[in-house]
């Protein structure tokens, strides 16, 4: 890994300005809202340089993006992506795990100071979170069983049992856009892929959607007897998610993922865990 240190005179500075600003405000109410304003978005720059460490939530369920490996430590796609984003800050990296349900609960507990875990962009989570620039782009397709030849695609749900990620993007899918465009099925909900995939395997539900690069690992590991029909549902953009009012910190993070996709560190990461080259952007 390449060593990244402009977090260091870039947080030295921002302290410097905010300094400055905060001592010359006292005749002008809006020079006053301005400082306040930048002394908020650099709480969590401040918070994580003082600490040393940086706190990063991830499910820890979710191969090959952030799993337990072998060693019992924290692996995968995202968890790389995090530890350069550490190394680009200048600070150690905790991860910390959490069911998805409850990652946007968490990260507004300040129970971690950032999440990198699959947590796709979208305009509602916007309002809640502030998000980087994307850092992976998936493709969600309809699994089911490898015998099941009555779902062809998403137009033969009706009446169907639905596996899905509880509080995941594709859930909120299944509620408010396909199901009404298409028909009634039922939607049964998981706190991680796994299990959702031995029902599907065992048969106690018809169908699922994930993206490719999740299943094939679990289904190597597994010998699960499904496969993927169809052209893809829709197309997810994951960012990496801090609490809302820390510009300063995200803009940091987005000079890092572009340096590390300018240098190839990114390209060796994800032909690490998905076997392919990235995707052009």
């Amino acid at each position: 890994m390449k060593k990244r240190t402009g977090y260091i005179a870039m947080a030295a500075a921002t302290l410097f300005l905010a300094a400055c600003g905060g001592a010359g405000s006292t005749d002008d109410s809006s020079s006053m809202a301005e400082s306040s304003s930048q002394t908020e978005t650099t709480d969590l720059l401040q918070q994580v340089q003082d600490a040393g460490v940086i706190k990063v939530g991830v499910m820890g369920t979710y191969q090959p993006y952030n799993f337990l490996n072998e060693k019992k430590e924290m692996d995968g796609f995202d968890v790389d992506i995090a530890k350069e984003i550490a190394e680009g800050l200048g600070v150690e990296v905790e991860f910390v795990s959490q069911e998805f349900s409850g990652m946007i609960a968490g990260l507004k507990a300040d129970k971690f100071d950032m999440v990198v875990s699959q947590m796709t962009i979208t305009e509602d989570r916007k309002k809640q979170m502030l998000f980087s620039d994307p850092y992976i782009t998936n493709q969600v397709k309809v699994i089911v069983s490898e015998g099941n030849t009555d779902i062809l695609s998403v137009n033969d749900f009706p009446g169907k049992q639905i596996g899905v990620g509880l509080g995941t993007n594709d859930e909120t899918y299944l509620r408010t856009v396909l199901m009404p465009e298409v028909g009634e099925f039922e939607i049964r909900t998981y706190d991680d892929v796994i299990t959702s995939l031995k029902d599907l395997d065992a048969g106690r539900i018809d169908a699922t959607i994930n993206n490719m690069y999740a299943l094939k690992p679990v289904i190597e590991t597994n010998g699960f007897k499904i496969k993927a029909v169809g052209d893809a549902v829709k197309s997810d953009q994951a960012g990496i998610a801090v609490n809302l009012g820390n510009e300063a910190f995200i803009a940091e993070v987005n000079r890092i993922l572009a340096e590390i996709k300018e240098d190839g560190t990114y390209r060796d990461i994800f032909v690490k865990w998905f076997g392919e080259e990235p995707p052009a952007e």
